[in-house]
């Protein structure tokens, strides 16, 4: 994409605060046009231009199909900044890649994250596992299921691959959450996002609309492929949740 059609793109007024909403959380069509005071058909127009551009995928809803769960593609998103700072001037360098954490979180401060899918069998054991060792363990990470069913072992595959343990891990149920503080409680299944309780303190809620690896295929050599591109978005999403968290805390990231 040239750099003045991605800047005039961008910098439409509501397509930058349609990215600016689906950057945090992924939203319904309803949810957008509740959030920005647009009406749906503008709203829906938009997101057509953004789609078309790559910057903004669609995925119809798990939990009902009739619903379609639309999210911002940060790494795309980061490309085309630099292809545009390029453009102006060769001398500026931008990074188009997602932001390492480690070590650059604020040390003495509990971040507590809560991570949410239906079984807690595969996507919220990824995220909580991911979460804890991309912070080098300065985030305490948890992660529940609105009916838990035991560990995927393919879920143990892939974390075994990035030289995380899963063995000892167990399902857990979120009602052993409830009363409990976080910071952020993160839904990984549009399932379990219907029926995610309130949680004490107002926690920011995030939803990350991301399909169930364990439904992709008939034996767990058939689904290992999907598992491994599951683990990879997961990977990518938490390394920008990590990296808005440090920066709320008032500590760039180079």
């Amino acid at each position: 994409m040239a750099a003045q059609k991605f800047l005039r793109l961008a910098g439409d007024p509501l397509r930058w605060a349609l990215l600016g909403e689906l950057a945090r959380s992924d939203r319904q069509v309803q949810e957008l046009t509740s959030l920005l005071g647009r009406p749906q058909n503008l709203v829906s127009y938009h997101l057509g231009k953004l789609r078309s551009a790559g910057l903004v995928s669609a995925r119809r809803s798990s939990a009902d199909g009739r619903d379609t769960y639309y999210a911002v593609d940060l790494p795309r998103f980061g490309e085309l900044l630099a292809e545009a700072g390029q453009a102006v001037h060769p001398g500026l360098h931008l990074v188009p890649v997602a932001p390492d954490t480690r070590g650059r979180l604020p040390g003495g401060v509990t971040v507590r994250l809560l991570f949410l899918c239906t079984g807690n069998s595969a996507r919220s054991q990824l995220a909580e596992a991911l979460a804890v060792a991309q912070s080098d363990g300065l985030v305490e990470a948890y992660s529940a299921g609105s009916r838990p069913k035991p560990l995927h072992a393919n879920a143990v595959r892939v974390m075994a691959e990035r030289g995380i343990d899963l063995t000892s891990r167990r399902s857990k149920h979120l009602s052993l959450f409830t009363g409990q503080r976080f910071d952020h409680v993160i839904t990984l299944c549009d399932r379990v996002r219907e029926v995610c309780p309130e949680f004490p303190g107002r926690p920011d809620c995030i939803h990350w609309s991301i399909p169930d690896p364990s439904a992709s295929g008939d034996d767990d050599a058939a689904t290992l492929p999907v598992f491994r591109r599951t683990a990879a978005e997961v990977e990518t999403r938490i390394a920008y949740l990590l990296a808005g968290i440090a920066a709320s805390s008032g500590q760039a990231i180079p």
